[in-house]
């Protein structure tokens, strides 16, 4: 068994092709604006990954999705980056459907036979600002709902077919709630603006969406009971369940395709090369067991989540130690030669960057394990 086998055994067996449609690109092609990933993860029938099987969906259980992920990664991490916020969107649908949304269901069936891509609008990229508390508002006007605000980083801003947006609803008595707004791209009012400068995951399409006087029938909005700084719901623990796991897996994967050349080139010591494996190997290993515990359970709560908030950080920290040393592994010739290493090892960094920050969530996870609702900000 060579390093990354397994995952891309699962990559082969559940979307036929993509690993082969990817490898034949090289990376810089793949991580370029306009990058073909995007097509051949259409081709390959990706959307429908984590659609239920009884859908048409291809119907992964969280341990192959996570495994698949790793996989992307290695080939292509601004794909990674991008489809995760598919599958998070898509994943958000399925648990949306036991909230009453009966439109979820013909969303999810068309993105198998249509093979959408969902963009995601769920709360980032402000600094100091907490994750659930969103740049986009919704108002009640008569029969409809009224989005207004913008969502950057947005990845897939230029192919996305639906964007699944975080909203705030004000109720009658002021008190601010979120919802989850779902907007066909092509809605009036639905633009883009240039917004990503680094030539890092340029591929992953991550622009700004702007929303202006965007009208919704109301059963295109579905309410949570979730306000600012309240404990977290069902919803909203199933979808960080979901994007952290992927998000992890797909980072230790661009951190496994720089390990991977540097066991082929033979570098350093034997036991450098079993130093680098071990370290992304117990971090995947991290994200595994809560991906299999997510496929056993029927109900997923605080201390799952938890755990996968540990997952995430744990991975930072292994993806920061081995990146180095497997780049020095490969020399100053490679260094020289080529840029895919160091693209590797900076775009690996890029875990650190999404939510919930490690600073922010510190205290709160510390609060959890004492026995406290756990409260992401």
């Amino acid at each position: 068994m060579s390093f990354l086998d397994p995952e891309r055994e699962v990559l082969e067996r559940l979307l036929p092709g993509l690993d082969a449609a990817l490898a034949a690109h090289p990376l810089a092609e793949l991580e370029r604006r306009g990058s073909p990933a995007l097509a051949a993860f259409r081709e390959a029938k990706g959307p429908g990954l984590l659609v239920p099987g009884d859908h048409s969906g291809v119907g992964a259980s969280p341990l192959e999705a996570v495994r698949l992920q790793r996989a992307v990664g290695a080939r292509c991490p601004s794909l990674a980056v991008a489809t995760t916020m598919h599958h998070f969107s898509v994943a958000g649908l399925v648990e949306a459907t036991r909230h009453g949304a009966g439109f979820a269901w013909m969303l999810l069936e068309a993105v198998v036979g249509d093979r959408l891509l969902l963009a995601s609008g769920f709360a980032e990229g402000r600094t100091g600002q907490s994750v659930l508390r969103p740049a986009i508002t919704a108002e009640r006007r008569g029969d409809h709902v009224v989005l207004n605000g913008s969502k950057k980083p947005c990845s897939l801003a230029h192919s996305m077919d639906v964007l699944t947006a975080s909203v705030t609803m004000t109720d009658a008595d002021g008190t601010e709630r979120l919802a989850v707004a779902i907007v066909p791209a092509r809605t009036e009012g639905v633009s883009v603006r240039p917004f990503w400068s680094n030539t890092v995951l340029a591929g992953a399409e991550s622009e700004e969406v702007v929303l202006t006087e965007v009208t919704l029938d109301p059963q295109m909005v579905v309410a949570t009971d979730v306000t600012a700084g309240s404990a977290l719901d069902s919803l909203h623990i199933a979808g960080f369940l979901w994007f952290e796991l992927l998000m992890t897996a797909g980072y230790l994967g661009t951190a496994s395709a720089l390990v991977e050349r540097a066991l082929l080139r033979g570098g350093g010591t034997a036991g450098d090369r079993a130093l680098l494996v071990t370290e992304l190997d117990a971090a995947m290993l991290a994200v595994e067991a809560v991906a299999r515990e997510m496929g056993e359970r029927a109900e997923w709560g605080e201390p799952l989540l938890v755990r996968a908030l540990t997952a995430r950080y744990a991975a930072q920290d292994a993806i920061a130690r081995a990146t180095p040393v497997a780049l020095g592994m490969l020399g100053g010739m490679s260094f020289i030669g080529s840029t895919a290493g160091t693209y590797l090892a900076s775009a690996a960094t890029g875990l650190a960057f999404h939510p919930p920050s490690r600073g922010r969530t510190a205290e709160a996870l510390c609060a959890a394990l004492d026995g406290q609702a756990l409260r992401v900000g």
